[in-house]
C-alpha cells in the first residue's frame, strides 16, 4: 500500500474549490489566502466560533419549529402556565393575609441540585425571590423550547440549547449587584469595600494571566519537583527519568505519555499530590515525556511526528537506558489516545516492546465525545483552521475559552460572584496553577487530530494510517487498564469505556469519582473518593457500560493503590534500580518552562 499524502493544509483545502474554474495554481492560492485571512479576522470578533455553524443550527431549529405547530402550541401553553405559576407565587402572601391564613407561601420551582446560585436564605426575601423564580421558570421554558423539536439534527439541537443556556447564565440575577441580595447585604455591611477589593483582584488576575504561570507554584520548586533529570531531548520532547527512591526497583520501567494540550506536571504536582512521586516511592522506575511548547515555526508538525518523535523516540530511549526488553506505558488524555495509536501500530508490526498499557481519561472512539463535540463540526474546524493558519498554532486562550464555556456557571459566573463581588478569598491550588499553565498546539497536528479522530473517527473505524498502513486496536494482545472519571466533561466515561468494545485483550476498566483532572489527581487520604472496577478476561463476552456498572466491584478511597498493584504485577520482580541516563539537566527540564 502506498504511503498516504499529508493532510491537506488549510490553504490547499481552500484552493481546491477553484480548480474546476480553470484558475491557475497561483491564482487559487491567492484567493485561498484571502478566504483564510477573512475567516481569521472574523474569528477574533466571534471568539473563534464559526458564525455559519451557529447560524445553521439556529436556522435548523427555527425552520423545524415553524413546521411543528404542536410544539409551538405546547410552548404557548407552557408559557401561560409558568406565568400563572409565577403570579400565584407572587400574590400568595397578599392573598393569604387577606384570608387570615398563616400557611407557608406557595412552593416555587427548585433549581437543579448542582445549581447553588440561589441557595442563600437572602433569596427568600421579596422581591429577590420573585427574580429568582422568574429566572428559573424562564430557564425551564427555554430548555423545553430548544429540545424535542421534530426534525432538528442532534448536533444542531445541542448547539442551540448550549448557546441559549450560556446566554441565560450570563443574564442570571445572581450576576449583578442590584439584583443579588447577598451582594447587596455584603456591600452595605462593608461600605462597598468588597467591590473595591474585587476590582483589584480582577486586575491582579488579568495581569497574572498576561504574564503566564504562577508565582506561588513554580515548576521545579513547589510543583514538578520529584528528583530526576533530562536524559533525552529532540525537537519535540524532553524525556525525564526520575531518580530511584530506594535500593530496589521493579525490573520493567514505566513510560508516561501526558497530553500535549497542557504541561506534563499534572501528574507531578506538589509532593503530596504527585502520582510520579507515589510510583517512584513504591519501586517503579518512571520516565515522563515533557512536550515542547510549539510556536509559529512548528506549524507543520503532524500527528505522526508526535507519534514518531514523541512516543516511539521515548520508548527507544527508555529501553536503551534501562536495558529492559519490555516497558509498561501509561497515557493521559490526548497522550493516552496517541499511546493507543502507537501501541496498535506496534502490534501490527510485531513490535513487542510494550508489556502493558494504561489509559487515563483517554478516548479511542469519538462517536460520543461529550460537550466538546459542540465545537467540532466541519464548519467549526474549517473556521478554526483559518485562525491556526494565520498564527501557526492554536493559542492557549482559545482552548481555555472553550473549556470555560463548557462549565461557565462554575468557572466564570460563580467565580466572578465569589471572588469579585463578594470579595471571598480564593486560595490558589497547585491544580489551579497547572490549569493556567497551558500550551499551544501546532496548526497541522491539531487540524489532523480534529479531522482524523473527532470528525472521521478513523481509529475506531480501522482507517487510521501509521506509516501508510491502517492500524487496529483489535490487534492488541497486551494487558490494558483504562481509568475514567464520573463527571468528566472532556472524555465522558462511557466514551472511554468503548475501548473494551474495540479490543479483545485482557482489559480492566476502573471508574473513579471526580472530573477530568481532579479525578486523576486522587492521592490516598482524600475524603469522599470511591471507585468501581472490573476485569474482562480474553474471550469473555462484551458487556455494555451500564451492564459493567451494575456488576463492577465498588471500592472506597483513591484508585492509585489499585492501579499501582496492577502495575506492579506487570513490572516484574524487584532488583537494583537501573542506571540513570545521560545528564542533560535537572528535572523538570526546559520545555516545561516555555511560555
Amino acid at each position: 500500500m502506498n504511503a498516504p499524502e499529508p493532510a491537506a493544509a488549510p490553504v490547499e483545502r481552500a484552493a481546491s474549490a477553484w480548480q474546476d474554474h480553470g484558475k491557475d495554481a497561483t491564482r487559487q492560492r491567492e484567493w485561498a489566502h484571502w478566504d483564510l485571512l477573512l475567516n481569521a479576522w472574523l474569528g477574533k470578533a466571534t471568539g473563534h466560533l464559526s458564525p455559519v455553524g451557529v447560524g445553521l443550527a439556529y436556522a435548523d431549529w427555527l425552520a423545524h419549529l415553524a413546521l411543528s405547530p404542536s410544539k409551538r402550541a405546547e410552548l404557548a401553553g407552557k408559557a401561560v402556565r409558568k406565568l400563572m405559576r409565577w403570579q400565584r407565587y407572587a400574590l400568595h402572601p397578599a392573598l393569604a393575609g387577606e384570608a387570615g391564613e398563616s400557611g407557608e407561601a406557595e412552593s416555587g420551582v427548585e433549581p437543579l441540585p448542582q445549581d447553588q446560585r440561589f441557595s442563600d436564605p437572602a433569596w427568600r426575601r421579596a422581591p429577590y425571590d420573585l427574580l429568582a423564580q422568574a429566572f428559573l421558570l424562564q430557564q425551564q421554558w427555554w430548555h423545553i423550547a430548544t429540545t424535542g423539536v421534530r426534525g432538528v439534527s442532534r448536533h444542531h439541537e445541542d448547539i442551540v440549547n448550549f448557546t441559549v443556556r450560556q446566554f441565560l447564565d450570563m443574564l442570571a440575577p445572581s450576576n449583578f449587584v442590584l439584583t443579588n441580595p447577598v451582594v447587596l447585604d455584603e456591600t452595605m455591611r462593608r461600605g462597598g469595600a468588597n467591590l473595591v477589593n474585587g476590582a483589584a483582584a480582577a486586575l491582579a488576575d488579568w495581569r497574572r494571566q498576561q504574564s503566564g504561570g504562577s508565582e506561588r507554584f513554580r515548576p521545579g520548586a513547589e510543583v514538578a519537583a520529584t528528583p530526576g533529570r533530562v536524559v533525552f531531548r529532540n525537537r519535540l520532547i524532553e524525556l525525564l527519568q526520575y531518580a530511584p527512591a530506594g535500593e530496589r526497583a521493579h525490573a520493567r520501567p514505566l513510560l508516561i505519555v501526558p497530553a500535549w494540550i497542557m504541561k506534563y506536571y499534572i501528574l507531578d504536582l506538589s509532593p503530596h499530590n504527585s502520582l510520579v512521586r507515589y510510583l517512584v516511592e513504591r519501586g517503579h522506575t518512571v520516565f515522563m515525556i515533557s512536550w515542547k511548547n510549539p510556536d509559529a515555526g512548528d506549524r507543520d508538525l503532524s500527528l505522526e511526528d508526535y507519534r514518531c518523535d514523541g512516543v516511539m523516540a521515548a520508548l527507544a530511549e527508555v529501553a536503551r537506558i534501562t536495558g529492559a526488553a519490555r516497558v509498561n506505558a501509561a497515557g493521559y488524555c490526548l497522550g493516552g489516545t496517541l499511546l493507543a495509536i502507537a501501541a496498535a501500530a506496534m502490534a501490527r508490526d510485531g513490535d513487542e516492546r510494550l508489556a502493558s498499557m494504561t489509559l487515563l481519561a483517554a478516548q479511542t472512539d469519538f462517536t460520543e465525545p461529550g460537550e466538546l463535540s459542540l465545537f467540532i463540526d466541519e464548519s467549526q474546524v474549517s473556521f478554526l483552521e483559518a485562525s491556526m493558519w494565520e498564527q501557526g498554532y492554536l493559542d492557549t486562550r482559545q482552548m481555555a475559552g472553550a473549556f470555560q464555556m463548557l462549565r461557565s456557571n462554575d468557572l466564570i459566573w460563580s467565580r466572578r460572584l465569589r471572588h469579585y463581588l463578594l470579595d471571598e478569598p480564593q486560595a490558589e491550588t497547585d491544580l489551579m496553577a497547572w490549569n493556567a499553565d497551558a500550551t499551544r498546539m501546532p496548526c497541522r497536528m491539531h487540524s489532523e487530530y480534529l479531522r482524523r479522530l473527532f470528525l472521521d473517527n478513523e481509529l475506531a473505524r480501522g482507517r487510521y494510517l501509521c506509516d501508510g498502513r491502517p492500524v487496529s486496536l483489535g490487534e492488541l494482545e497486551l494487558p490494558v487498564l483504562a481509568v475514567a472519571t464520573t463527571t468528566d466533561h472532556v472524555a465522558p466515561w462511557r466514551s472511554v469505556y468503548k475501548l473494551l468494545q474495540q479490543t479483545s485483550t485482557d482489559a480492566t476498566f476502573l471508574l473513579t469519582t471526580g472530573g477530568h483532572n481532579a479525578g486523576v489527581v486522587s492521592p490516598p487520604g482524600r475524603a469522599g473518593r470511591e471507585f468501581r472496577i472490573a476485569r474482562r478476561v480474553p474471550g469473555a463476552p462484551y458487556a455494555d457500560a451500564d451492564a459493567w456498572l451494575a456488576q463492577a466491584r465498588r471500592g472506597e478511597g483513591s484508585w492509585w493503590p489499585v492501579w499501582e498493584s496492577w502495575l506492579a504485577a506487570q513490572a516484574g520482580p524487584m532488583a537494583p534500580p537501573p542506571p540513570m541516563g545521560p545528564d542533560l539537566g535537572a528535572a523538570p527540564g526546559t520545555y516545561v518552562l516555555q511560555r
